[in-house]
């Protein structure tokens, strides 16, 4: 147990040293000593190498890891960092720049416009924090070579024998397990940070050798951003909603590079950089950003008066589905902290909103029909987030804190909550008779609705939420309704719409799905809902039973049977004539049955419709059917 002096005295003060404090205090440096810390150190070699690249004095940075998986190498072909002796301290710049900290070429502004490393600190911390460290210049014709440990020279520089051609400096190091846990760098992690490198920097050649895995990666891309802005769409399976991203670049003071797109995502993805440092904190240039968005949105939405009656747009709703790529270059930035996550420049806000906004605008005036599509879906988020706003409160009102009880009518699965359980929500109460004689109890519960259900796109949020059928399916689901929706509490892995074969099953399948577009996309984005598909024909022909979805495939079975007995075709009124045993057959066994994934290709053109077909404008739909009149050879009534 450790005791506590009654005595403080002058003796008591313990003034560190040199790097000391660095060893004594990692954390402040470099954020913990876990796998982010100990990356960090590659980041802060790497950002040295990158400032050379960004004020044109290198082309290429080769990254190595070593057959070790310890030890990294960082290489440029800049200037190096120079060898000449300080004329205070008579020491080597090289080892000022190493062993003391805020040492460094970066202060006065002559030798770097625009740099990321700023504090002189960087890589005298990464020297404290390694076992060892050896750095090799070229300049002026001479390589030069010391070696470090834990902060501190071991050697004198040293002038290598011959001459070379060319500049630049390599540092390599190997972390100091006494204060890393894990020494041991992730391959993927360096890979990926060293291609954003290349995305940011256009045109600079970077490479990675990985000796451990024996893999050797190249990236430059010309097209800087943009091509970055691909990649992460890509990478998040978005669709965007159009062709080409807006551009921004602008080069005065503060140096602006940015790239935009709109997509069918539900999140918003921007990813921001200052002089080549991912600030995942943002700061003042993502709110500028997002201010200069938002007022050139609504100043265009307002000038050609877009807005339909009753829709508010809030700031989330124009940055629906939004990914974004801003990285700024500043001669003087203010990060938070020598980990530089956030950026702190209470001018950089202005800046870049009053270039973004009027470009964006102008991009917008310029080509309208991609300025409509992206207003038309900022609408479609307004109205569902207003609806799920309205919805959730109204359940979370009714709900309480009492115990969730189950719909009386709910007829549960023994597995509901695990694995392969189903719901399926059935059309009135008699097919629901069937289907739960019908049904493998174990997995499959049944939900019967009463009569056709509210039309959710139509009726007012008050008597969505008042209605017993919409809160006996929220409450069977299990998850939540709109923004209080939460998957892990689903009860069920599918959610199956199981109506009649005919128009009026197909009715209510139909407003059904806009009460789930609506009110629970989620379960839509997550390949939980189903559209059973029961047959609406029986055809015995000899003593052979088929079953036929619809007229068309009926047809095919009769013609593939041609020439035989005479068939006996029935049709089907209903789930509820059907026996348990044909049900099962035909439309609840998992080995047999035929199902449709509902899935949104385009949510622009699903917005559209739902709204035109279920919604208040009776108009749209008498336009929709007058267009359509002559491809109606039959109506079921």
């Amino acid at each position: 147990m450790s005791t506590v002096t009654k005595s403080y005295n002058a003796k008591d003060i313990v003034a560190l040293e040199g790097l000391e404090p660095v060893r004594k205090r990692p954390g402040m440096y470099i954020g913990g000593v876990g796998m982010n810390g100990l990356h960090h150190l590659v980041w802060e070699i790497l950002d040295n190498s990158v400032d050379e690249a960004m004020n044109g004095h290198a082309t290429e940075i080769a990254v190595r890891l070593h057959k070790d998986g310890r030890t990294i190498s960082v290489s440029d072909n800049g200037r190096g960092i120079p060898v000449d002796k300080h004329p205070k301290t008579k020491k080597p710049a090289l080892e000022m720049v190493l062993t003391i900290l805020h040492a460094g070429g970066k202060f006065d502004g002559n030798n770097y416009k625009t740099a990321g490393g700023l504090h002189g600190v960087g890589a005298s911390v990464v020297n404290a924090l390694s076992k060892n460290l050896v750095a090799v210049v070229k300049r002026g014709g001479s390589q030069y070579r010391m070696e470090f440990s834990k902060g501190n020279a071991k050697t004198r520089l040293q002038k290598l024998k011959g001459s070379v051609r060319g500049s630049g400096t390599t540092i390599t190091f190997t972390p100091d397990p006494t204060i890393f846990p894990k020494t041991d760098f992730n391959p993927e992690t360096i890979a990926q940070r060293l291609e954003i490198v290349s995305f940011i920097h256009r045109g600079v050649k970077v490479s990675f050798l990985d000796e451990l895995n024996k893999t050797e990666a190249k990236f430059h891309h010309e097209h800087g951003i943009v091509d970055y802005l691909g990649k992460v769409t890509k990478e998040r399976k978005a669709s965007p909603i159009h062709d080409s991203p807006f551009t921004l670049s602008k080069s005065n003071d503060v140096r602006i590079e940015l790239t935009l797109q709109w997509t069918d995502s539900t999140d918003e993805h921007v990813r921001s950089y200052v002089n080549g440092i991912p600030t995942q904190n943002g700061g003042t240039h993502e709110n500028g950003f997002r201010s200069g968005l938002s007022k050139a949105v609504r100043n265009y939405i307002d000038t050609h008066n877009l807005i339909p009656r009753g829709v508010k747009i809030s700031h989330e709703d124009i940055r629906e589905g939004l990914i974004a790529i801003v990285s700024i270059f500043v001669a003087e930035p203010q990060f938070q902290g020598q980990t530089k996550d956030r950026l702190n420049n209470l001018e950089i806000h202005s800046i870049i909103e009053g270039e973004l906004r009027p470009a964006v605008e102008q991009w917008f005036n310029s080509n309208r029909s991609v300025g409509d599509s992206i207003v038309a879906r900022i609408i479609a988020a307004a109205r569902a987030r207003a609806a799920s706003r309205a919805a959730s409160a109204s359940i979370s009102r009714k709900g309480g804190s009492k115990k969730t009880m189950m719909p009386g009518k709910l007829s549960d699965c023994l597995n509901a909550g695990r694995g392969n359980s189903e719901l399926f929500i059935v059309e009135g109460d008699s097919a629901g008779g069937s289907a739960k004689q019908g049904r493998d109890r174990n997995f499959q519960a049944i939900l019967p609705l009463r009569g056709k259900v509210l039309n959710t796109e139509s009726a007012s949020l008050k008597k969505m939420m008042e209605n017993k059928e919409i809160q006996d399916m929220v409450t069977a689901i299990g998850c939540g309704i709109g923004t209080n929706m939460n998957l892990a509490n689903l009860r069920y892995d599918k959610i199956i719409l199981l109506a009649d074969a005919d128009s009026d099953g197909h009715h209510i399948t139909t407003l059904l799905l806009t009460f789930f577009y609506r009110h629970m996309t989620p379960l839509i984005a997550d390949g939980r809902l189903y559209i059973g598909l029961p047959p609406l024909f029986r055809i015995d022909i000899g003593k052979e039973t088929y079953y036929a979805a619809d007229e068309e495939d009926r047809a095919q079975i009769l013609e593939k049977h041609q020439g035989r007995t005479n068939p006996e075709i029935t049709r089907f009124k209903g789930l509820g004539e059907m026996m348990p045993k044909v049900l099962w057959n035909t439309t609840l066994n998992p080995d047999t049955r035929r199902m449709l994934k509902v899935e949104i290709d385009d949510h622009l053109e699903t917005d559209r419709i739902i709204s035109d077909l279920m919604g208040r404008d009776a108009s749209a739909r008498f336009r929709f059917i007058m267009e359509r009149a002559e491809d109606a050879d039959k109506i079921d009534v």
